[in-house]
């Protein structure tokens, strides 16, 4: 299972998130994605332990704690939802 971190400070770090959780149990990973065309960090992390159990624990003492100036959430992340393709009109054209 993973958590999902957000309303993170942008100046928090990997190395951050992995201080913090390791309070919990063992961090398995974290990922902290950036904006594709800028390279600014997006303001929400994901992070792994080892253990469900642990990651519980996380979530129960995390969510709504101030970390860094902020107000952070933490929960279970919710699998990504799947789009309904990359054609985006809204209807179909012929050329005649």
């Amino acid at each position: 299972m993973t958590i999902y971190v957000g309303n993170l400070s942008f100046q928090a770090t990997e190395d951050d998130l992995k201080e913090v959780f390791a309070e919990y149990g063992e961090v398995s990973r974290v990922s902290l994605p950036t904006d594709r065309e800028t390279g600014r960090k997006r303001g929400f992390a994901f992070v792994e332990m080892s253990s469900e159990a642990q990651e519980d624990a996380a979530i129960a003492e995390l969510d709504g704690a101030e970390w860094l100036g902020r107000e952070i959430r933490v929960n279970k992340a919710k699998p990504r939802e799947e789009s309904g393709g990359g054609n985006r009109r809204s209807g179909s054209f012929s050329r005649e």
